[in-house]
């Protein structure tokens, strides 16, 4: 038997890709850097972050899937997959646990969880969901792992108040913190190359990313640049009109994990022209990198970015956007104090906890 420690908390998130398994990693990490903490990290086997450089040292992986077919094959074998979480809580005996990002196969966790009486804490990243990200079911799935969880944490107090008016989180304490960086570099300041400047719209390509406006925007744009249009999505009318810009790319694929911090670096101006959003994690990787940011005021991003001295907010119209621009572009502000990413996921986890503790 191993001896109980002060708190023992298991970190979830089995996704292949993007943002839910870098989530998890850094919190596990924030975590462990308490006093007194045992965390117990759990990710996909498919999990692309466990390929990287930075990959987790100690991780427990579980078989997830690669498609929607591979999905309800699993789905298939849940009696199976329910009996091998039920052995890794057992095992590690969590005082609580924490899903880093919602996914398909969460309630089989939150079953095992609630059956044990473990508190189950779940980070919600959007209370709706956005046009043309995700599918139906998954709303369907987010929604039914709220209603068991015994706190929720958001990123912006946009979201908190969009699950705080709605049904499914009417029991449930909401916990909204600032979206710590994934990703920061301490490498060269913007401008330092001393060529044209360099603007970069990085993420996921989709309508509600404000690919027509930053469409419009660039030809307003009087000073030099080049720009860079970085992520997978969709082919799209916007991204063609972006496509035909002088001075401008669409590179149209996934950027792999190691590749991010070498791509923000890149940039002097990261641009985030959206016309809805909950919180931007490209933005907070930007702002870690020591990157400029232009963003409009929508959703999370005027709480996120307000404040910030190298971020300038705008209305989401193109006018607004180039007029952003050419405000960095003429006479760039100074660059604050970078945040120091390790001491942003520390305080995260301390939140959580505090939280967890005072309920």
């Amino acid at each position: 038997m191993v001896a109980k420690s002060s708190q023992r908390v298991l970190v979830w998130q089995w996704g292949r890709r993007g943002a839910g398994p870098r989530i998890a990693v850094d919190l596990a990490d924030g975590l462990r850097r308490l006093a007194g903490t045992d965390v117990l990290l759990c990710l996909s086997d498919r999990a692309e972050i466990l390929q990287s450089r930075n990959a987790p040292e100690a991780v427990v992986k579980i078989g997830t899937y690669s498609s929607v077919r591979g999905l309800a094959g699993r789905l298939l074998t849940a009696p199976w997959l329910r009996m091998q979480l039920r052995r890794i809580v057992r095992n590690f005996r969590p005082d609580m646990a924490i899903c880093a990002m919602p996914g398909p196969l969460d309630l089989l966790m939150a079953h095992v969880l609630r059956r044990m009486g473990i508190p189950l804490v779940v980070i919600i990243h959007d209370a709706q969901p956005h046009p043309g990200d995700g599918h139906p079911f998954q709303v369907l799935l987010q929604r039914a792992l709220i209603r068991r969880a015994d706190q929720i944490v958001t990123f912006s107090r946009h979201v908190a108040e969009g699950l705080a008016s709605g049904p499914h989180a009417a029991h449930c304490p909401v916990l909204s913190l600032a979206h710590p960086p994934f990703i920061g570099t301490a490498g060269s300041v913007p401008f330092a190359h001393a060529g044209t400047p360099r603007l970069l719209m990085f993420g996921r390509l989709l309508p509600y990313k404000g690919l027509d406006l930053l469409a419009e925007a660039l030809p307003l744009v009087s000073h030099a640049f080049e720009c860079r249009i970085v992520g997978q999505g969709p082919q799209s009318p916007e991204l063609q009109r972006l496509s035909e810009l002088e001075n401008v790319s669409v590179e149209n694929h996934w950027v792999a994990e190691d590749e991010l911090p070498r791509l923000v670096e890149w940039a002097d101006i990261v641009v985030l022209p959206y016309r809805e959003a909950s919180q931007s994690g490209v933005g907070a990787m930007a702002m870690a990198s020591g990157r400029y940011v232009v963003a409009t005021r929508v959703g999370g991003l005027v709480e996120q970015f307000s404040g910030n001295t190298h971020a300038v907010l705008c209305d989401p119209d193109a006018t607004s956007i180039a007029r952003a621009l050419e405000t960095i572009l003429q006479a760039p502000p100074p660059i604050g104090l970078c945040v120091d990413n390790g001491q942003a996921w520390e305080n995260l986890a301390r939140n959580i906890l505090a939280s967890r503790d005072a309920a």
